[in-house]
C-alpha cells in the first residue's frame, strides 16, 4: 500500500473517499488530471459505504442495497488512474493549496492547483447525563463494528435518538441476529406538524418508502417508545441502566448497552483551519462553508463537496463531488471537459436527491434539552467540562468558545472541538442571550488530527517546506 505522495504537486487533490471523495477524484482522473486522493481509513467507502471492499457482511439483503451500490464507484475509481493513500491523516491545508499529510509515519507536504475537500459528516453531539460511561456509544461507531467486523450487540441493548440512521441501524443488527431491546425516540410531536408543509417533496423523494419501510421492518421486533423528552444513562464504572420520561411515563430499564443518535453535522475542523467562510445554518442547526453553485468555497482553489457542504446524503454527495470535479476540470483542462457529464444534467441529479431532505431536517431537528445539556451534565469529553462549568465561566466573563477555553480547556483536548464544539457553542448563545452566529465557533489551527513528535520531525527540510511550516 502506498503511504507517500508519487509527486510533490497534482491538478487535484482530494481530501476523503467516502460518496463525494471517490465521484470527485474518478471525475478528475479519467478528464486526465493528476489526482491524489487522501483518506483516513483503512479503505474506500467512507461511513456510508465503510469497508466496501472488505465487509466480512457478504449477504446482499444484510446491509441493503444502498450500501452495494459504492462498490461500483470504488471499481471506477481504482480503474480511474487516481493515486490513492489510504491510513492518511491529513493535518493541514492553507489558502496556498499546501497539504501536509501524515502516513506510515511520516509526514509530507503536496501542493495542488485545486483542492476538494470530502470530509464528510460528523454524528451530533448528545450531551445526556451518563454518556461518558463506558457502554455508551455512538450509532455510527455501532455501524462502523457491524460494517467491518460483523459485529453486533447480543447483551441488553437500547437505541434512543431520532433520524434515519437510527432506524436503519436497528434494522442492520437485527438481520445480522444482533439484539436490540428498546428504542427511544425523541422526535419531538411538534415537528410533525412543522414538516408537514415539505411533505409532498418528502412523499415523491426515494427516502418515503426506504424509510417506511425500515421502521416497519424494525417496529415488528422491538419495542418502540416515542416523544421521548428525558434521557440518562446510569452505572458505576459502566452502563447498568437508561431512564427516560415519555410523557406521564417514566422508566428506568436495565441496560448493557446505549446506542445515541441524533442525526449528523458537517465535518469542518480542515475547512474551518483553512480559513474558509462559514455560517450558522439555522434548519441543520450546524456550521455550515458559504459555498457557490459548484461548490467553490471562499478560498480560491478549494471546493467543498459532499456531506461537509451541508448534509444531503449519499446520493447528493455523489452529485455534489462530480460537480466540484467537473468545475475543476473546467478551470484547468477545459478541452477535457468537454468529455464529461453537462453540468445542467449534474445539478438536475443533484436537485432529484436533495427532494425531501427539507422534510427530514424539520421532521428530525432534535429538541433542545438534548442539544442543550443542564446541570453536573459533561460537555467537553476530553477536558471533564461540565455544562455548570461553562455558565460559570460565562457569568465571569467569557464571551465565546474561544474565550472559553482560557477559562475551562474545552475543545483543547484530542478531539478538537469535534464532540464538544456544537453544544459549547448553542450553551453560550443561550446563555448570554445571542445567535449562535455571534458567537462563533472556536478558532481551528493546525494540525487539526493529533500527530507525533516523530511525524512532524519527519517532514523534508526543503527551504519550500520550511516556509510552509513557519506558515502554520
Amino acid at each position: 500500500m502506498t503511504t507517500t505522495p508519487k509527486r510533490d504537486s497534482y491538478d487535484v487533490v482530494v481530501i476523503g473517499a467516502g460518496p463525494a471523495g471517490l465521484a470527485a477524484a474518478t471525475t478528475a482522473a479519467e478528464a486526465g488530471l493528476s489526482t491524489l486522493l487522501l483518506d483516513e481509513n483503512a479503505g474506500p467507502g467512507g461511513q456510508v459505504w465503510r469497508a466496501i471492499a472488505s465487509t466480512p457482511v457478504v449477504e446482499r439483503d444484510r446491509l441493503g442495497a444502498d450500501y452495494w451500490a459504492g462498490a461500483e464507484l470504488v471499481q471506477a475509481l481504482r480503474a480511474s488512474g487516481a493515486e490513492i493513500i489510504q491510513q492518511a491523516t491529513v493535518w493541514s491545508l492553507d489558502r496556498h493549496l499546501e497539504i501536509a499529510i501524515s502516513a506510515g509515519g511520516v509526514s509530507a507536504f503536496v501542493k495542488a492547483r485545486r483542492v476538494i475537500l470530502a470530509t464528510g459528516a460528523l454524528e451530533r453531539p448528545f450531551a445526556i447525563p451518563g454518556w461518558t460511561l463506558p457502554g455508551v456509544m455512538t450509532a455510527g461507531a455501532a455501524q462502523t463494528m457491524l460494517k467491518s467486523s460483523a459485529l453486533v450487540p447480543d447483551a441488553r441493548t437500547v437505541i434512543a435518538g431520532q433520524g434515519p440512521l437510527l432506524w436503519l441501524l436497528a434494522a442492520q443488527i437485527l438481520r445480522l441476529g444482533g439484539r436490540v431491546d428498546r428504542i427511544l425516540d425523541t422526535t419531538e410531536r411538534r415537528n410533525y406538524l412543522a414538516a408537514l408543509p415539505h411533505a409532498f417533496a418528502f412523499l415523491t423523494s426515494p427516502y418515503f418508502a426506504k424509510g417506511l419501510a425500515l421502521m416497519r421492518e424494525v417496529k415488528a421486533k422491538v419495542p418502540v417508545i416515542s416523544r421521548v423528552t428525558e434521557l440518562a444513562a446510569a452505572g458505576e464504572g459502566q452502563i447498568a441502566s437508561v431512564s427516560y420520561a415519555a410523557g406521564n411515563r417514566r422508566e428506568t430499564i436495565a441496560a448493557d448497552l446505549l446506542l445515541l443518535h441524533q442525526g449528523v453535522v458537517p465535518n469542518v475542523n480542515l475547512a474551518m483551519a483553512a480559513g474558509i467562510d462559514h455560517r450558522w445554518d439555522e434548519r441543520q442547526l450546524c456550521w455550515s462553508p458559504v459555498l457557490d453553485q459548484d461548490g467553490n468555497s471562499s478560498i480560491d482553489g478549494i471546493a467543498i463537496a459532499g456531506d461537509g457542504a451541508g448534509i444531503a446524503g449519499a446520493g447528493a454527495a455523489v452529485c455534489r463531488g462530480r460537480i466540484a470535479a467537473r468545475a475543476a476540470v473546467e478551470a484547468l483542462a477545459p478541452m477535457a471537459a468537454a468529455k464529461l457529464t453537462a453540468m445542467a444534467t449534474l445539478r438536475t441529479a443533484l436537485a432529484q436527491s436533495e427532494r425531501g431532505r427539507a422534510f427530514l431536517d424539520t421532521l428530525f431537528r432534535p429538541a433542545p434539552q438534548f442539544r442543550i445539556p443542564s446541570g453536573d451534565t459533561v460537555v467537553c469529553r476530553c477536558e471533564e467540562v461540565t455544562a455548570k462549568d461553562i455558565l460559570d465561566a460565562v457569568a465571569i466573563g467569557a464571551t465565546g468558545p474561544n474565550q472559553l477555553k482560557a477559562y475551562r480547556r474545552t475543545g483543547m483536548g484530542p478531539c478538537q472541538g469535534r464532540l464538544c464544539g456544537l453544544t459549547v457553542t448553542e450553551l453560550m448563545a443561550q446563555a448570554r442571550g445571542k445567535s449562535p452566529q455571534e458567537i462563533g465557533y472556536y478558532r481551528l489551527r493546525a494540525p487539526v488530527k493529533p500527530i507525533t513528535l516523530a511525524e512532524l520531525a519527519s517532514v523534508p527540510k526543503t527551504e519550500a517546506d520550511i516556509k510552509s511550516v513557519a506558515r502554520q
